[in-house]
Order: C-alpha cells, then structure tokens, then sequence
C-alpha cells in the first residue's frame, strides 16, 4: 500500500480498493491506514457472503516497523491472531478473517507437490517459459526469437532429461496399475 501510496507514513489516509475477474466486479475491501498515530493500525472494512447472510466485517491490524540495516524503514503487518510480523495477510476461500500465512496453515504450491509429479511441474514450467504446448511428449517450442542458441540448447538438455524422469515415473505407475 505504501508502494501505490494508499498509505503513507505520517499520515491517516482511507480509501477503497476494488478488483474484477476479467471484466466483472469481484470484490472490494476499504480501509482506513494510521501511520500518523504513536500505534499505528490499518482497519480493513469488508463483506463477508452474500444475500441476508452477509456480515459486516471490521479488522483492526497493529503496524509495526523495522530499520534494516542498509537504511531506509520496512513497515510490517501484526497477525490478529498470531502476534508475528508479516508482510502479507491472508483470507482463504473458507476463511472469516485476515491472518498470516502461519495462522492460516497455508502451504506454498511447491510443499503440496508429490515427489513423483515433481518432473513433471519442472518439465511444464520450462514448456511455459519458452511458449509452447504444455504436457507431456508435448515436446519443446521453437526457439523464441532473440534467445542465444545456447541458451536454447540448454534448455533443451534439461528437457530430455526431465522427459526421460516424467517416462520413468509413468512407466512405474503404469506397472504399478497392471501388476
């Protein structure tokens, strides 16, 4: 919020932030940020459900700020419901209130991937970084214009090497499945 200046030190600002998918409205949050007072605090004011259901939802978040030492501030969130720093909060699908990451439990994607479709997440991310078809034997793109040869080419090596590891892995399940 500091970055897009919602917010600024020394100042009590308020405001509304909205977003849409695609060109529908999805949602939108208001909030007051403190940064004048001796404790400051951002209060988030928001719907939560829809229809007769709907509640009304007021969350009031302590500030707190750090001085690393190459300078300058960093300014840090409080979690409402585990007392730690952070510079993100967090409302699930499921959820009634901002919180961090940890009192949420949520996971990044990496630690819910299985070990065997680790292959295949690196083998589709690298399909995806040079704009081609995704999945496996999918093969590679073309050679993005302006990419060095050897850059290509090395990306190529690691995509026969992770196709060979997504091959193994199918052929263990496959065996797995008939016997």
């Amino acid at each position: 919020m500091l970055r897009t200046g919602h917010a600024m030190p020394g100042a009590r600002m308020s405001g509304t932030l909205r977003w849409s998918r695609g060109s529908e409205h999805a949602g939108s949050i208001s909030y007051v940020a403190d940064l004048e007072d001796e404790q400051p605090h951002l209060i988030l004011t928001y719907r939560r459900g829809s229809g007769a259901s709907a509640e009304q939802v007021e969350q009031r978040i302590r500030l707190c700020l750090t001085r690393p030492n190459y300078g300058g501030v960093r300014w840090w969130m409080v979690c409402p419901y585990r007392g730690v720093r952070a510079a993100k909060l967090y409302l699930p699908p499921h959820g009634d209130r901002f919180a961090s990451r940890v009192a949420w439990r949520l996971g990044y994607h990496s630690q819910r991937i299985a070990e065997h479709d680790r292959p295949f997440e690196a083998l589709f991310r690298l399909q995806k970084r040079l704009g081609g078809p995704q999945g496996w034997e999918a093969g590679l793109a073309r050679r993005p214009k302006g990419m060095w040869n050897r850059t290509y080419a090395r990306m190529w090596r690691e995509y026969e090497a992770l196709d060979g590891q997504c091959a193994v892995v199918m052929h263990g399940m496959l065996s797995r499945l008939a016997g």
